[in-house]
């Protein structure tokens, strides 16, 4: 590690928890985050500047005006550009270590399993169940973790999944094909605030992923109520019938 590297990670690597050793482990990760809106917003920044050597940002929307509300990786003049690259260019400003590769467009099918194959850990940051039964059903298939958070209105969700571990729940153990009428904050609202949050608890949640430690989100499903700050967390458990990671029908994962 560099000399300009211990200065810059020099507050991590007091922490016994990483030290050099689990800051090199950082630089050397490579991290796949779908969806480059509130919740992608500050995972990339925070996984940018903890030294998360390479960064794949995949998106293809555009910035617009509504979205600097709670998107604070985009600024005023990215209005009209692709959120993969006014997101690579604030990257670029916060830490020149991280490479970052963009995907400015919609991965699907065979592209989608290899850059999920190739990813130490996939952040889902996107804002509809479609997209995340489709990268649960990616990551089981490949056994990469995966770290999904959801937020709207005043609440918000963010759990671990780890389908290389044979009693690990995924996604699909949580909800069944058409999940809760999901709806997006273009729709229902969204406090600003939760979505940093949330997205700041996705970017720990994987560095914790990246650097082997115990105490993740695996297995449990956190809860916010932002209107109170009431946190609530909830038991996840394997479902016996779940289509994705069991392959039977059915799915329900319970458990307080």
């Amino acid at each position: 590690m560099e000399k300009t590297q211990l200065e810059r990670y020099s507050r991590h690597i007091m922490l016994p928890e990483i030290g050099v050793e689990g800051q090199q482990r950082l630089l050397d990760s490579r991290v796949l985050v779908i969806g480059l809106g509130g919740l992608g917003a500050p995972a990339v920044m925070y996984l940018a500047s903890a030294g998360v050597g390479e960064l794949v940002l995949a998106d293809y929307d555009h910035v617009e005006l509504s979205n600097l509300q709670r998107q604070i990786i985009h600024k005023t003049t990215d209005i009209g550009r692709n959120k993969v690259d006014s997101a690579a260019d604030m990257v670029a400003a916060l830490n020149p270590d991280v490479h970052v590769s963009r995907v400015g467009w919609e991965l699907e099918g065979d592209e989608l399993i290899a850059e999920i194959s190739r990813a130490d850990v996939v952040v889902d940051a996107s804002d509809n169940f479609e997209t995340r039964f489709i990268l649960n059903a990616a990551c089981v298939e490949t056994g990469t973790p995966l770290v999904s958070g959801a937020a709207v209105r005043m609440e918000g969700q963010v759990s671990v999944f780890l389908p290389a571990e044979e009693s690990s729940p995924c996604y699909r153990c949580l909800y069944e094909d058409d999940g809760e009428a999901g709806e997006a904050c273009s729709r229902a609202g969204a406090f600003a605030p939760l979505l940093g949050i949330i997205g700041s608890i996705q970017a720990a949640e994987t560095l914790k992923v990246l650097l082997g430690h115990d105490g993740t989100l695996a297995g449990r499903l956190l809860l916010l109520d932002a209107s109170t700050m009431h946190w609530r967390s909830v038991k996840l458990v394997k479902d016996p019938s779940c289509p994705t990671c069991s392959g039977k029908s059915g799915a329900k994962a319970t458990g307080t």
